[in-house]
């Protein structure tokens, strides 16, 4: 059996998963991970992975895991549920949680976790999993600042830039925040571009001129060819983007900070799922939008 003080846990081999497999890989960490997603599991395994057959397991064989997740739901299921990693990890013992969660649900379960001596930290990730692949994201960490330290070695391994924001649950705040501005940015420049293309400006010049002047965002450069090629092949899911705008929502009532845009963005999204875009790139918001406003167009009492 590999020595589980040397080899790194995964628990979840989607898009992030399977680009922080092969990042630490490349690094020359062992590897261990599970995914429900037989088929997933088994690319992570082509690239290297040594598969474990449950939560459990991955804990028992490895002392510092790495959780890459779609919800608070999957990640308590997965930690504490049957065959839970909690049955297998040892106390000392630290989880690096990846995913995009309910900062509450996050706090709450550090301090869960810390009662039987096991460490937690939100890293939440700024980039899409290519940026993962290269290793050019940023990372937002939440907890313990020692902690960070003993896992820093696993961060660096994807992310060129690390943030420790305090406390266990702020890293999670500061990705819905950062999330936020992220998806109005797309938002804007779909609007933008939609408008460009019904008065027959070329497209192409015109995401020039926007990224050469004051306008500019770095969403132009990731999402503006995407946009107008209509190439939705996912780096991160729209779908996934409307859940973090329903956390984005539910923190700002619980801070008691309204977000009309947020909401209305909201809307706009659920449109794009409901026309069919749920599993394409988020760049597809473009496509949402149009659908969101071509029913509205027809149904005028909704503006």
């Amino acid at each position: 059996m590999p020595d589980r003080t040397e080899t790194i846990g995964l628990i979840g081999l989607g898009l992030v998963g399977s680009a922080l497999v092969d990042r630490l890989g490349h690094a020359g960490f062992s590897r261990s991970g599970y995914d429900v997603d037989l088929d997933a599991l088994q690319r992570s395994v082509d690239a290297g992975l040594a598969p474990a057959g449950s939560p459990r397991e991955v804990g028992e064989g490895c002392s510092r895991v790495v959780l890459s997740l779609p919800n608070s739901d999957i990640v308590e299921a997965v930690i504490e549920g049957d065959d839970g990693l909690l049955e297998g990890l040892q106390p000392g013992d630290l989880l690096i949680d990846t995913t995009t969660s309910d900062p509450e649900r996050c706090a709450s379960l550090a301090a869960r976790l810390l009662e039987q001596g096991i460490h937690f930290l939100d890293a939440t990730i700024l980039g899409s999993s290519q940026m993962v692949a290269d290793g050019t994201s940023l990372v937002m960490v939440g907890g313990d600042s020692g902690q960070l330290e003993h896992g820093r070695d696993i961060l660096e391994t994807f992310a060129n830039q690390i943030f420790h924001l305090g406390e266990n649950a702020k890293g999670a705040e500061a990705k819905l925040i950062v999330n936020l501005i992220l998806g109005l940015n797309r938002l804007v420049l779909a609007e933008g571009l939609l408008l460009g293309k019904q008065a027959g400006v070329e497209l192409g010049a015109l995401l020039e001129v926007l990224q050469s002047g004051a306008a500019y965002s770095r969403v132009m450069d990731q999402k503006g060819y995407k946009m107008i090629d209509e190439d939705f092949e996912p780096q991160a899911r729209l779908a996934q983007h409307l859940k973090d705008v329903g956390l984005i929502l539910d923190m700002g009532m619980k801070k008691d900070q309204k977000l009309p845009l947020s909401a209305l963005h909201a809307d706009i999204l659920r449109a794009g799922v409901e026309a069919g875009y749920a599993d394409q790139d988020n760049s597809a918001v473009i496509k949402a939008l149009e659908h969101f406003t071509s029913e509205n167009f027809r149904n005028r009492e909704n503006f």
